[in-house]
């Protein structure tokens, strides 16, 4: 595979304003408001595979860290992704976060919101969970959140059928 890396500066593919949490300003981090596709498209019709840094800008050209998972989102929703696919060290969403035999297989987006409303998923995956229902309600059909740990995990998830780990879907019509 021919990669190239890029960051959400290149080409101005990522738009970005400040983030503030609770209120407080906290440092250079950003929430994507704008997506320029293009620069993706270009690369990939040249047959490269874009590896993008989650490294977005401001109107005033000042530079945002950009959390991965939500910059992925953004990106996947401005191409109007069939399946964005999250690696991580888990068997997937988990139940309970100390116990692997709790990994759920398959999730609709409203049994997420649920999920996420209940409190009990905890730690990171719930930051990656909420990223994963904004997907599905902006437009992707497909969310599989896979062990990274695995051996062609992500060839394995597409053509054996079997989950490698959690996969979210839109909720019917």
């Amino acid at each position: 595979v021919k990669a190239v890396g890029i960051s959400g500066k290149d080409g101005q593919l990522l738009k970005c304003e400040r983030k503030y949490a609770g209120g407080q300003d906290i440092g250079f981090v950003g929430d994507v408001k704008e997506v320029n596709p293009q620069v993706i498209y270009d690369l990939l019709e040249k047959d490269y595979l874009p590896i993008i840094c989650p490294i977005g800008f401001d109107d005033s050209f000042q530079s945002y860290n950009i959390n991965a998972d939500d910059a992925a989102c953004a990106v996947a929703e401005a191409l109007k992704a069939d399946k964005l696919v999250f690696l991580t060290d888990v068997d997937g969403i988990l139940m309970d976060s100390r116990n692997a035999k709790t990994a759920i297989s398959s999730l609709t987006a409203s049994e997420a919101r649920e999920l996420l409303d209940s409190g009990l998923i905890q730690g990171g995956m719930v930051p990656k969970l909420r990223s994963c229902v904004r997907a599905l309600e902006n437009g992707v059909s497909k969310v599989a959140v896979l062990d990274g740990r695995i051996d062609h995990v992500m060839l394995l998830d597409a053509v054996s059928g079997q989950t490698m780990g959690t996969t979210l879907r839109r909720d019917e019509a």
